[in-house]
């Protein structure tokens, strides 16, 4: 195949992959929808970032620039287009962030031309799993992870690394403010989430106090903390408000994913939740609600997992994971949730802020015993002996 025709072919393929419809998968589980594709997959990426298009250069056009995967993206409404910010990762293991935009949310996202620009920091070797929060200040502020090498190690240990929080800022998503890097008294810190509100003047955040990079070690759970700038953001006290529990979900570790939905009843919260198994970790999301007065508070928690990996899903470069750290919350109540699929791709689930109000309200909670599971669905099946089971 001579270069022209070949451009043309992969031109060909790109359009039909970012035309594709997305329809929504049949019966669900009535809390959400699943969608049939994937949103976003390293193939979405445009074929102008991978090839050289000069003839003279590249005759043969061969791929320059490999694409990995495309996943664990933060989500804004913008300007009236459904906006990712992904975290796409090139074949060299390296992390960046792109924007993608869809005229409705679940299909048509297409990359804008470059990827995001980020101001970089001596040290650091790689960025990922970016939360967007349009805050009551004004600004749209970018939180994110910033990864290095752990230089205390010896030299023949080369996969320890460090781990803290970059925040960033924008009024526009494409010209990006570095503000100086948060700071705790953890040693790691790996899912911080900005509130998109003033709490008592100061700027809230959620955090994840942790030992080592991958172990939470005497640390762990989701935390709160408040700091009275932004511009050098620090939480000298992280109050943990759902902490990691013996046998369930979230045993291992846990975090938040995107900023929380404030509404009538409380603030609705995404996490993730982290257990171990004889094939390695397994994470999945799960929900919970917050006081709209105290943010420490929770006063509504389900039972076991929200979403889990099904299919598909669950292969990948780190199989059997469900994360996420974006959604989005439309006028009309619907709820946009997007999450990546074992490190690999991005999928959206959609629900509205009525149907995740009555999940977390009116579904059970852990009883974190066998016993009670059991009589949890033994009430519900008396519940519905009034209806002709």
């Amino acid at each position: 195949m001579n270069f022209n025709n070949r451009l043309t072919n992969i031109k060909e393929r790109y359009e039909q992959l970012i035309g594709r419809a997305n329809n929504p998968e049949e019966l669900g589980n009535g809390i959400f929808e699943r969608y049939k594709y994937p949103v976003l997959t390293s193939a979405h990426v445009p074929y102008f970032w991978k090839y050289d298009l000069n003839p003279a250069s590249n005759p043969v056009l061969m791929e320059r620039i490999g694409i990995n995967a495309v996943f664990n993206a933060g989500a804004i409404k913008f300007n009236g287009k459904y906006l990712m910010m992904a975290r796409v990762e090139g074949n060299d293991r390296k992390s960046f962030f792109a924007i993608a935009e869809s005229p409705n949310g679940v299909d048509q996202f297409r990359f804008w031309d470059k990827p995001s620009i980020i101001p970089h920091r001596e040290g650091e070797t790689n960025l990922y799993d970016m939360r967007l929060v349009a805050h009551e200040d004004g600004w749209i502020y970018g939180v994110f992870c910033t990864e290095s090498r752990d230089s205390s190690m010896p030299e023949a240990d080369q996969s320890s690394a460090i781990a803290q929080c970059g925040i960033i800022r924008s009024k526009d998503l494409v010209n990006w403010e570095r503000l100086a890097d948060f700071k705790t008294r953890s040693p790691q810190q790996r899912n911080v989430v900005l509130h998109p509100e003033f709490i008592d003047g100061k700027y809230a955040f959620y955090t994840r106090p942790q030992d080592g990079f991958i172990e939470a070690g005497k640390g762990g759970g989701i935390a709160f903390g408040l700091s009275a700038s932004i511009e050098h953001a620090e939480v000298e006290v992280e109050t943990v408000l759902d902490k990691r529990v013996y046998h369930t979900i979230y045993e291992a570790k846990n975090g938040l994913g995107p900023a929380p939905i404030k509404t009538e009843k409380g603030w609705l919260h995404m996490a993730h939740g982290v257990r171990n198994t004889a094939a390695g970790l397994r994470y999945t999301l799960y929900m919970f609600m917050t006081d709209l007065n105290d943010l420490t508070r929770v006063t509504h928690k389900p039972a076991g997992y929200f979403l889990a990996p099904e299919g598909e899903e669950r292969v990948g470069d780190v199989s059997n994971v469900a994360f996420c750290n974006g959604w989005i919350a439309d006028e009309d109540g619907k709820v946009f949730i997007y999450y990546a699929s074992s490190d690999t791709r991005m999928h959206v689930a959609v629900s509205s802020v009525e149907r995740l109000l009555d999940y977390v309200v009116n579904t059970p909670e852990d009883g974190l015993n066998s016993s009670a599971s059991v009589k949890n669905i033994c009430n519900l099946v008396d519940k519905n002996q009034a209806f002709g089971i």
